[in-house]
C-alpha cells in the first residue's frame, strides 16, 4: 500500500522564535483515516496547512500523492480537498448556489459539476434549507455545506481539520458516516484532525499523538488502548501528553 502522504522531520518556525512544529514526521497510508490529536498548540492546524501548501515550511520534507508542497504545490492542490477549522460560506449565495460555483472550479463538463452538486446536497443533509442564503445558517448548517463541498470532488485526499465542530449529536453521526462512505466505497484518503476523542476511535485506521509540534506516539487506537493499559483513547492521550507535559 503506497503512501499518499509523507511528512519528514517538519519544521515550523513563525516570527519571534516560536517553534509550532518541531521534527514531525508520520505517513498516510492510501485509503486510510488518520488522525492528528493533539492539545491546543500542538501543532496540528500548522501540520495540515503545510500540507494543504497554504504555508511554507521552514525545513523537512512534505508529500502528497508523491509531489513535493513546496516545489509541486499546483499538483498538490489537485489531488487535494482541505476543510479548515474555521471557514465560512459566500453569504450572499444560497447553499446550492455555492456547492454549483465550487463545483464548476473543479468539473470537466457540466455533467460532471451537476453530479458533484447532486452528491453534495445529499452529503450536506440539508433538505430544502440548501435553497436558503447561507448568511442565515447556522454554525453547523456551514459546517455541513463546506464537508459536502470538500468530498464532492472525491480528491486524493481530504484534509479535515475539526470536521464535527459545532455539529450536535445527530448531524456530527452524519458527518463521521459520510467520511468513512467515502473512504471506503471511494477510496478517498482522510487526514483529520479532532478535539473529540471518542470520534477518532471510531473514525481512524491510525492516530498519531503529537505535543509541541513532535510526534510521540503513533498506531492504531486499539492498539494504543491496549499498549497504555486505558479503557479508551481519552485516557491514551491524557497519559501521553501527561508525560510530556
Amino acid at each position: 500500500m503506497s503512501n499518499v502522504v509523507e511528512v519528514e522531520d517538519l519544521v515550523k518556525i513563525y516570527p519571534g522564535n516560536i517553534k509550532a512544529v518541531d521534527g514531525l514526521s508520520f505517513t498516510v497510508r492510501e485509503g486510510e483515516i488518520y488522525g492528528l490529536i493533539g492539545p491546543n498548540g500542538a501543532g496540528k492546524t500548522t501540520t495540515l496547512r503545510i500540507i494543504a501548501t497554504l504555508l511554507k515550511p521552514t525545513s523537512g520534507r512534505v508529500e502528497v500523492a508523491g509531489y513535493d508542497v513546496v516545489k509541486n504545490s499546483d499538483e498538490v492542490r489537485r489531488n487535494i480537498s482541505y476543510l479548515p477549522e474555521e471557514a465560512g460560506a459566500y453569504r450572499n449565495l444560497t447553499g446550492v448556489e455555492y456547492l454549483r460555483f465550487m463545483a464548476e472550479l473543479y468539473a470537466k463538463s457540466k455533467e460532471e459539476a451537476e453530479r458533484m452538486v447532486k452528491e453534495a446536497i445529499e452529503i450536506s443533509g440539508l433538505g430544502d434549507k440548501i435553497y436558503d442564503k447561507t448568511s442565515v445558517y447556522s454554525k453547523g448548517m456551514k459546517r455541513r455545506l463546506l464537508l459536502a463541498r470538500t468530498l464532492m470532488v472525491k480528491p486524493k485526499l481530504a484534509v479535515l481539520d475539526e470536521p464535527t465542530s459545532g455539529l450536535d449529536v445527530v448531524h456530527a453521526l452524519h458527518v463521521r458516516n459520510i467520511i468513512l462512505k467515502y473512504a471506503k466505497e471511494y477510496k478517498v484518503t482522510v487526514l483529520l484532525s479532532s478535539h473529540n476523542m471518542l470520534e477518532v476511535e471510531y473514525l481512524c485506521d491510525r492516530v498519531g499523538i503529537i505535543y509541541k509540534g513532535r510526534l510521540y506516539t503513533e498506531g492504531k487506537p486499539s492498539e494504543l488502548i491496549e499498549e497504555y493499559k486505558a479503557s479508551n483513547l481519552e485516557e491514551v492521550f491524557a497519559k501521553v501528553v501527561g508525560v510530556h507535559a
